[in-house]
């Protein structure tokens, strides 16, 4: 089966799994995975947990041979908001080299091409010397919660040489990007009570601290003028860049008015010691990914409101530690809360930071996976191959808390070849995949696992 008729038909069941009125949709898709993966001989079995199922599919052709463990998802973001849609979310179409619908991109477009690649693989050798297990989650846009609990209990019969996983992307068509590295994550909610009602902004401004404006003065004082993070010891364990790392960047030539053109903005934040891509993918940040607070409506309604929240999301840098940043952002809030306010903290996922060494570096590990070390290798040499320019090795800005959690549970690290791009709009409307990364994604995943089974 081609990899777009799989992804027509993924498209088309709405996993959401940050709603639970798509259950049905979570439903549907896990099931429609559990049999493709069947039909192509796989042995399924589909792990109830206390929130989405996982499936964990099997194919051993020889104890003895390399395992390797691919990870994918089948939830995906809500679609809103829904106006902005030029097409149904739920339905792919095609317009000139793109498909789109949500999950296209994330994650899929990346898991069908996986599919085709390994029917692919073993329809041509049923014997290869390779052992593969999927491993699919339905959970991974709300953060993984109950993803661990599995790889605990089923460690033993999950463990292998390396995790190949297709939920990272690519910055341009004719160079693969490896992520080497996704940023942790810590999510904090703040909730900022004043008066126990909404009071008359005239009969009572005045006398009363505006839950609006606490909560603002102290987001405005998270931050320095310079751009850097306001708070107490959250550079500690910041370690250095190493001189590859900052070469391996530069592969990717990217002129700045062309990423602003592309953001639609005229000008790139600044912060200490580092330009902007590298800000990106080696500092933590602090950001506001919401604001509420007061009347929203038409027209006006001059109240001082009850209660004013705000969201704060942490991305985190290797060897900085999700809860300690969380507590310290909650310790640094409550120092600067002016009096007639009173918080509440809604703590919310957390994940540390992943980072993998190619080989041949001055930190690659000395006890590195052979196999790791191997697939490395094809890759730069296949991606050269396919995509015409050299692999670009580099760590990118987004999270993926699990890949870190199967490394400390399973102890295995993963490779993350880039099969979306940028320009793909993951978790927006109009979310796209391309078609010339979804043939050059087949090519390229198909030859790492024949050259891992020569």
């Amino acid at each position: 089966m081609q990899s777009i008729d799989i992804l027509r038909k993924l498209v088309s069941f709405p996993s959401v799994s940050a709603d639970s009125s798509y259950a049905e949709g979570i439903s549907q898709a896990r099931d429609y995975l559990s049999d493709q993966l069947e039909r192509i001989g796989f042995e399924v079995e589909v792990i109830p947990t206390e929130g989405q199922d996982v499936i964990i599919a099997e194919k051993c052709n020889h104890p003895d041979a390399q395992k390797v463990v691919i990870y994918g998802h089948y939830d995906v973001q809500p679609v809103d908001p829904l106006e902005l849609w030029e097409t149904d979310p739920f339905e792919l179409v095609q317009k000139g080299e793109r498909v789109y619908g949500r999950g296209s991109a994330d994650n899929k477009g990346p898991l069908s091409v996986y599919l085709t690649a390994v029917e692919k693989l073993f329809k041509e050798d049923p014997d290869a010397r390779l052992n593969v297990t999927f491993l699919l989650e339905g959970e991974e846009e709300i953060g993984s919660p109950s993803f661990g609990a599995v790889l605990k209990k089923h460690s033993e019969r999950l463990r292998g040489d390396f995790v190949l996983a297709c939920d990272t992307g690519s910055q341009k068509a004719d160079q693969l990007v490896v992520t080497c590295g996704l940023r942790g994550i810590s999510c904090l909610e703040v909730i900022a009570t004043g008066p126990q009602m909404d009071l008359h902004s005239g009969v009572y401004g005045g006398s009363v601290m505006n839950p609006i404006q606490a909560l603002t003065d102290v987001c405005s004082s998270l931050h320095l003028p310079d751009g850097s993070v306001n708070v107490p010891d959250f550079y500690d364990a910041v370690e250095p860049v190493h001189d590859w790392e900052r070469d391996e960047l530069k592969k990717l030539g990217i002129v700045e008015n062309e990423y602003k053109s592309h953001l639609g903005v005229d000008a790139l934040y600044e912060q200490p010691n580092y330009d902007p891509q590298e800000a990106i993918r080696f500092a933590p940040t602090l950001e506001f990914n919401g604001i509420s607070g007061g009347y929203q409506g038409e027209g006006p309604k001059t109240v001082i409101p009850s209660k004013a929240s705000v969201k704060i999301s942490c991305r985190l840098v290797p060897n900085q530690d999700p809860d300690l940043i969380q507590q310290q952002l909650i310790d640094a809030i409550k120092d600067r809360c002016p009096p007639g306010i009173s918080l509440e903290f809604l703590r919310e996922h957390n994940g540390a930071a992943y980072k993998v060494v190619p080989p041949g570096k001055p930190n690659t590990p000395a006890d590195q996976n052979p196999t790791l070390a191997r697939a490395f290798e094809i890759t730069q040499k296949v991606g050269a191959d396919i995509f015409g320019k050299a692999p670009a090795f580099i760590r990118e800005g987004g999270s993926i808390p699990i890949i870190n959690d199967i490394r400390d549970i399973l102890g295995m690290d993963s490779l993350l070849p880039g099969i979306y791009l940028p320009e793909d709009g993951m978790h927006a409307p109009n979310e796209s995949f391309s078609l010339d990364m979804m043939a050059k994604g087949e090519r390229l995943i198909y030859a790492l696992l024949r050259g891992l089974a020569e």
